[in-house]
């Protein structure tokens, strides 16, 4: 089968954000570093992207679409070799409306929720589906201006 763990779906921002999405803020993915290294004083390093090998960032978005207030907060990594900038604010708000380009989802397994697997114990399973977000970058969107009035 050519599809593989770790595979990236194209899916429209429309798809994913029918609502819209509101960019939160923008900041660099660093590598995981172990006590050891913190220990030593070794600078933190950028996540590189597998595909790309360019600079992963992360932006929290909320998803005007998120039937849950817990599932409304959401991450979109965007590989670019500079950091990203948002969009301007609506004036007079903090609000930041964005489109994403080149969104694509990758589903994966959360596990943390299985319990169980010892011995006489019965196995209670509370996986679900995740998804990691990833684009190419992101635009403000522009506003459709409103149609003149008929005379």
């Amino acid at each position: 089968m050519a599809i593989t763990g770790g595979s990236r779906f194209p899916a429209g921002h429309d798809f994913v954000f029918p609502r819209g999405a509101l960019v939160m803020g923008v900041e660099p993915v660093l590598k995981f570093q172990s006590a050891e290294e913190r220990a030593k004083g070794l600078p933190a390093e950028q996540e590189k992207d597998k595909e790309t090998g360019q600079l992963v960032w992360s932006v929290l978005v909320i998803d005007q679409a998120a039937e849950r207030k817990a599932d409304a907060a959401v991450t979109v990594k965007i590989s670019a070799p500079h950091q990203p900038v948002p969009p301007e604010a609506i004036p007079g708000t903090d609000i930041r409306p964005a489109m994403f380009e080149g969104l694509t989802v990758t589903p994966w397994i959360d596990d943390k929720g299985c319990r169980g697997g010892h011995v006489g114990e019965r196995h209670r399973c509370r996986a679900k589906l995740g998804y990691s977000l990833r684009a190419t970058g992101m635009k403000t969107i522009v506003a459709a201006k409103p149609a003149p009035k008929a005379a």
